[in-house]
């Protein structure tokens, strides 16, 4: 019987939350290294060897750091996957892999078909604390491209600072991912936050997408303009990866990744009376051929979750034999850095509560006119078991900084009606939780949870703002009604909201009325809390924290050129201090 250490041990039984692998090669165990010589092909293959991508299509991540490890991810071209053949993986100190730190092998049948040739390798508990290390794997002769992760620094480890990259709503079809490049070469990101929409599942979609570039186009198995199985979804998964400059940004960072509506359908959120998936504007919803079908919403959500647990280096359990998407897996998770940052990614879709307003597209999820029920106390956002999670995660922390990847606008975004009388501008974000919305910010508050900075994405917009208990009371200097501080990052390419709300707008004198009401001058008067407000523009933003600061850059790059060379530009600086409740601007001059 072969003499296993622990942690082999350990790799082998991985089998439920990621793909099982056996450690050949750690560095406290002097193994022969990785070499053609040692791993010889079964037989000649018809292909490049030194094109890593005639058999890694996709090239290879990184995900979910922890104070001993990450995943990593690659996913092998079809044609070339040979049930036969196993892969290995290495991870080293240095580029070069002479420092080499791990070595491990996965049996061919551990990603096939089944799991669409995806590899996901969960290496918690192999490598040091706050280190960056090099990664790569090798099939049937061929090296992948080379990775480079980062771990997290440990519970309680002194950390001078932790500056994260913010990226959300990267619609392919609408645009390219030049601001990308920036990302990948900036090497003073020490991780990259995504905070949902990493996939659009609409590929024609006229409110979302006007298709102006031609290889940009897509085309999925169905044949339908949205996702409609777990085929379509890989699919659209696979057309995403394929993008370079989102290759080089994967691996060149460590990801953190949460999902929004459009990794499975647009407004999407549970319908508790049939339980099953809410999805307002899908074929299964609408078209009277599939009559509404509850089974069908419900492997809907079921495809979706599968095929972004495979495509997404995230560490997330999979119950593979639950046909329930809130038993199949949970994707809500905490990350800590240190004693600088606690971050806890929420999922703000899966157990939402229907909208508040009813399910019309416009009048109803976004803009609803006479509604009574924004405050109902029934409704939800998270869930409860989500509540109790977050809460706690955020009271036993003992970080400097407790941050929420959030996917919706946690604020209040009002539009002056006239006679001193708001109406809530998007009901499918927090203004239709109120409720919800007050509980946190008292149980922020009653837990003595500070320095509270949440991150949004979204709305296609960039936005800070002020987090208030009661957003009517205006006085700046009442201390308890300071909750934190939010910063919303832009789309990377999805259209901005104006666009948006032309596609939508039932006539053209709503559609004028709301383009004015929704102006920057018009929302900061109508929302004094709001300190930023652009919906024109594109790109990315970073926020990097410290002892004394948290510090927010938002940066602009054209997203109709595909190059990563065009200009980006900062357009604004934010600095929330640690000792001072509200935040400060700060020059954009040399950023």
């Amino acid at each position: 019987m072969p003499d296993y250490n622990r942690r082999q041990f350990l790799s082998l039984m991985a089998a439920g939350t990621a793909t099982p692998f056996l450690l050949t090669f750690s560095a406290d165990k002097a193994l022969a290294g990785l070499s053609r010589a040692a791993y010889p092909d079964k037989a000649p293959l018809p292909l490049n060897r030194t094109d890593p991508s005639a058999v890694f299509d996709l090239s290879v991540a990184s995900g979910d750091p922890t104070a001993s490890g990450v995943m990593l991810w690659t996913h092998i071209r079809s044609e070339q996957y040979d049930p036969g053949e196993s892969l290995t993986f290495q991870v080293a100190a240095d580029p070069g892999f002479t420092l080499l730190a791990l070595e491990g092998k996965v049996r061919g049948e551990q990603f096939g078909a089944d799991r669409d040739h995806t590899v996901r390798i969960d290496l918690d508990g192999q490598l040091e604390a706050n280190s960056y290390y090099y990664y790569r794997f090798q099939y049937r002769g061929v090296f992948s491209r080379t990775g480079r992760c980062r771990t997290a620094a440990a519970v309680g480890q002194a950390v001078d600072s932790v500056k994260l990259a913010l990226l959300t709503c990267q619609d392919y079809t609408n645009g390219y991912y030049g601001a990308l490049n920036y990302v990948a070469d900036d090497n003073s990101i020490d991780y990259v936050v995504h905070l949902g929409d990493f996939i659009y599942e609409s590929v024609g979609d006229p409110r979302f997408q006007d298709l102006p570039f031609e290889d940009r186009k897509i085309e999925l198995p169905s044949g339908f303009p949205v996702a409609m199985n777990l085929e379509d979804y890989r699919f659209l998964h696979r057309t995403y990866r394929s993008d370079p400059f989102l290759q080089k940004a994967m691996e060149n960072h460590t990801w953190v990744i949460a999902t929004d509506d459009h990794e499975t359908c647009n407004d999407c959120y549970w319908d508790y009376e049939q339980d099953t998936l809410g999805c307002p504007d899908h074929p299964y919803s609408t078209d009277p051929q599939f009559g509404d079908n509850a089974d069908l919403k419900r492997q809907l959500k079921l495809d979706s979750q599968r095929a972004w647990a495979e495509y997404i280096p995230a560490r997330i359990d999979i119950n593979e034999g639950r046909a329930h998407p809130h038993l199949y897996t949970r994707i809500y998770r905490q990350f800590r850095f240190g004693d600088l940052v606690n971050l806890n990614m929420l999922d703000t879709r899966t157990y939402r509560t229907p909208h508040p307003c009813g399910e019309e597209a416009f009048l109803g999820r976004y803009v609803p006119f006479g509604c009574g029920n924004l405050n109902n106390p029934d409704q939800s956002m998270m869930g409860q078991t989500q509540r109790e999670w977050l809460i706690n995660s955020m009271a036993a922390s003992t970080a400097r900084w407790n941050m929420l990847g959030n996917q919706t606008y946690m604020g209040r975004l009002g539009i002056d009606l006239g006679e001193k009388a708001k109406l809530p501008f998007n009901v499918d974000a927090w203004d239709g939780y109120d409720a919800e919305r007050l509980w946190l910010m008292n149980e922020v508050q009653s837990n003595s949870i500070n320095n509270f900075v949440v991150a949004t994405g979204d709305l296609h917009t960039y936005m800070a703002s002020q987090v208030k208990k009661n957003y009517a009371d205006l006085n700046p200097f009442n201390f308890s009604n300071q909750v934190g501080v939010e910063f919303m990052t832009p789309s990377l390419t999805s259209a901005g909201l104006f666009d948006v709300l032309l596609a939508q707008a039932p006539d053209d004198e709503v559609r004028d009325f709301l383009l004015n009401a929704t102006s920057e001058g018009a929302v900061r008067l109508t929302n004094p809390h709001i300190r930023m407000f652009n919906s024109k523009d594109h790109g990315y933003s970073t926020i990097e924290y410290t002892d004394d600061y948290c510090e927010w850059i938002a940066y602009k790059v054209n997203k109709n050129l595909n190059s990563g060379e065009q200009e980006r530009k900062a357009l604004a600086r934010y600095r929330k201090y640690e000792a001072w409740p509200w935040m400060t601007q700060k020059s954009v001059q040399g950023y």
